[in-house]
């Protein structure tokens, strides 16, 4: 990448306390931060959970003895590891236990359907997979299907402390698996599984850390869709990875080596929750993994009890937190920074979780799984502007290219692709040497938005040139969702589009012709998408159908998703230009 230059337009923006470069960045395995902060603070708290807090120094013996397991299991550098968990200790260890031993971390979304879960596995076809055993009977099956030699199962009580490991899996685990018709105990004797407890206590000879190229080695798999529909594998190289965490520590200046407390809402799985859990590591805070974001009661009382200072979120979370009638009663003056990302956040979500908190500022920034994944934020100690991106973080280039011809660039105001390069940048598509040199074309990432930048240097994104939705930062492609929704019986044709949505971004709405002589209600469709045999994952499940007689088509019937995309937007500028002013 060429060294970037003093006349960058949005340079002038910057904060004083933010550099506009960070090179040379140390070219170090992901392992080596943990490594790091285990040697500067031994002592200091590195995980907490429901009460128990876990040292960096046992951290790190943890990830030892993680990484003599997965050697016994036949993995070794390049192999892929697969994690079906919550947000957990054991997800943490294993993250850097396979960066010690140079293997490649795949993260998955626990609420996949079989359907989805089985095209990642198929795709990343990991070594071992790890998985919460209150997961297991959902995909036992499939892990059986795809001849999974290596299944390792842990549970979200392992790392509680004592009296709560014991009542747990009684209180809690047995009533809602059993609400949710699901067995108990979840896996069955004689299940082939390996238990996470007895498999760390078997005393394999821990192997030496490997030598990676942190250049040139994958370190996590995160699958996305990229600017089509079928999910694959960003391949993030340890530097990718490493980069992000020390690009956005610099530009939430705010944090102090040692002394922070990160609140881990957001996934692993997800390109933005894994960031956060290494920014967490790199600067020595203490990581607070919440396996539940939905329980906005526990992130008020983990705010309250740990002092979270650092609460990277979407917009739906500090919404939550704004509306929560429990609010006022925790203290939640210890947050410092924010980072909202996934969707637009409303200027007055912003003001009013500063209120809430009593100072702590959420600023709004964007980034994409390709890059690592953030490349924008608004600054913490300069002009935020609500409805922007804003600047570009140290060492992120940006350009802005022309719609109809790529090799030209837009002028200040003017909208175009978003482009961008930076040491956080992807080193390409899992097995898709093809759709990777479609997303990088000499030397940048085509990110597939249509952006606008103004004269000081801010960002906007105005479009996507891809159709795919985004709700909560989950990705939804249209044509999954379409392709499950021709598996009923009474729909002739559809089409799904993203729809605008204060509280997740996007919520996904299907457009749907019935065959003749057919009836179908909206509310009958979406309870019929809801059975779990269907295969939709919440987050993908239309939340609006309108019923048409028919769809706009080109001449070879493919339908044109930006024709209902402009006919939602001009009615509900209708419906919003309808209502009387002060109603």
């Amino acid at each position: 990448m060429p060294r970037m230059t003093d006349h960058r337009p949005w340079f002038a923006s910057y904060p004083a306390d933010v550099r506009r470069t960070l090179e040379p960045y140390p070219h170090e395995s992901l392992f080596a931060i943990l490594d790091a902060a285990a040697g500067r603070y031994p002592d200091k708290a590195a995980i907490a959970w429901f009460g128990r807090h876990m040292t960096y120094r046992t951290l790190l013996e943890e990830v030892e003895r993680c990484s003599a397991m997965l050697t016994a299991l036949g993995v070794s550098k390049g192999d892929r590891v697969a994690l079906v968990v919550p947000n957990s200790p054991p997800y943490v260890i294993t993250y850097y236990a396979c960066q010690r031993i140079g293997a490649i971390v795949v993260g998955n979304n626990p609420l996949y359907t079989k359907r989805e879960m089985e095209h990642q596995l198929r795709d990343a076809e990991p070594k071992v997979v790890l998985i919460a055993d209150l997961l297991y009977p959902d995909f036992a099956e499939l892990l059986d299907d795809l001849q999974i030699a290596n299944v390792v199962v842990t549970r979200l009580n392992d790392y509680m402390p004592p009296i709560k490991k014991l009542l747990a899996p009684i209180a809690v685990f047995r009533k809602t698996q059993r609400a949710a018709g699901k067995p108990w105990p979840p896996v069955p004797k004689g299940a082939p599984v390996l238990r996470w407890g007895a498999a760390m206590k078997q005393g394999h000879p821990v192997p030496p850390v490997a030598t990676v190229d942190p250049a040139r080695d994958v370190a996590v798999l995160i699958y996305t869709g990229g600017t089509t529909g079928i999910a694959k594998g960003a391949m993030l190289s340890h530097d990718n990875i490493t980069a992000n965490a020390r690009q956005s520590t610099a530009w939430i200046s705010v944090i102090e080596d040692g002394k922070d407390t990160m609140l881990a809402a957001l996934p692993f799985f997800h390109s933005y929750g894994m960031l956060s859990m290494n920014v967490a590591v790199l600067n020595a805070m203490k990581l607070i993994p919440v396996p539940n974001p939905r329980d906005i009661h526990m992130l008020l009382e983990l705010i309250h009890t740990e002092h979270a200072t650092i609460f990277p979120g979407v917009p739906r979370l500090y919404i939550a937190i704004n509306e929560h009638p429990q609010t006022p009663k925790f203290d939640l003056k210890s947050i410092k920074a924010c980072v909202s990302g996934a969707a637009p956040l409303p200027a007055a979500v912003a003001k009013e979780f500063e209120r809430v908190t009593e100072g702590g500022q959420l600023v709004e920034g964007f980034g994409l799984t390709e890059c690592s994944p953030v490349t924008h934020a608004n600054p913490f100690n300069g002009v935020r502007k609500p409805g922007s991106i804003g600047l570009p973080i140290p060492d992120t280039d940006v350009r802005i290219m022309s719609l109809d011809d790529p090799d030209m660039e837009m002028p200040t105001g003017e909208p175009g692709e978003l482009c961008i390069q930076g040491p956080q940048v992807m080193l390409g598509y899992w097995k898709r040497p093809e759709e990777t040199a479609l997303m990088i074309r000499n030397g940048w990432l085509h990110s597939g938005d249509v952006a606008v930048m103004d004269s000081e240097g801010y960002f906007k994104i105005v479009d996507r040139l891809k159709d795919m939705i985004l709700v909560s930062g989950f990705n939804v492609y249209p044509n999954e969702v379409e392709d499950v929704l021709y598996h009923h019986p009474a729909i002739s044709k559809v089409a799904v589009i993203g729809v605008p949505d204060d509280r997740t971004g996007e919520r996904v709405k299907a457009f749907v012709v019935l065959k003749e002589g057919a009836t179908l209600t909206s509310e009958d469709l979406i309870a019929w998408c809801r059975d779990p045999k269907v295969g939709l994952t919440g987050y993908r499940i239309p939340h609006e159908v309108e019923f048409r007689d028919s769809l706009p088509e080109t001449m070879v019937g493919k339908v044109l998703r930006r024709v209902l995309h402009d006919e939602e937007l001009k009615r509900r500028e209708a419906a919003a230009s309808s209502v009387p002013s002060g109603s």
